[in-house]
């Protein structure tokens, strides 16, 4: 009877492992951030430093999504000036479009590590598609909370006048906006 009952355990025990497993987003350890021209002169490079959001993974086959939100007000280019310029009514106008959202799904996965997150941003009122690529991902036990604890590198990009923010376009700035994402996420209790 130990014998049959052995390999039943194993096989539950691999399919639990294999499970969906929803993270919260760490803010602290998740900053997007961004790079855009300013008139072929130089690249202005910034962050956003308040985001939540949920991930869900599957290390098994890698399947999984994301729904990230995040707060304009929080943009940091490490100017105040400009900070203020950007949540002004000429920009974000975050008094009327406070947040950006991103949702997506985990697409190319191989070994358990998806390649992309397809998906869609939402900024200043309009969707439209986006595809992230995961440059790198990690799980492990986190060490002080002892729950699984993952975290990844994604990269992509998206062009500014598709979601109505050509500031600057006249005098020449190049309308295409590089993204470069570190997140951290831990199992919900």
């Amino acid at each position: 009877m130990k014998r049959l009952f052995a390999p039943v355990l194993l096989l539950a025990a691999s399919l639990a492992q294999a499970a969906p497993v929803t993270y919260d987003i760490d803010p602290t350890h998740t900053y997007p951030s961004f790079e855009a021209d300013h008139m072929g002169m130089s690249y202005w490079r910034g962050k956003l430093t308040k985001n939540s959001g949920t991930i869900v993974y599957d290390k098994a086959t890698g399947a999984g999504s994301v729904d990230v939100l995040l707060d304009l007000a929080s943009i940091d280019f490490g100017l105040d000036a400009m900070n203020a310029w950007a949540r002004g009514d000429k920009f974000f106008n975050v008094d009327k479009n406070p947040t950006a959202t991103f949702k997506g799904r985990f697409d190319g996965a191989t070994g358990g590590v998806p390649a992309r997150v397809v998906g869609e941003l939402t900024l200043n009122g309009k969707t439209r598609p986006m595809t992230l690529t995961v440059n790198q991902l990690k799980c492990t036990a986190h060490p002080m909370l002892k729950r699984d604890w993952c975290g990844a590198d994604a990269s992509g990009s998206f062009n500014r006048e598709d979601f109505g923010l050509s500031a600057g376009k006249d005098w020449g700035f190049k309308m295409d906006v590089n993204l470069r994402i570190q997140v951290e996420a831990v199992a919900k209790e």
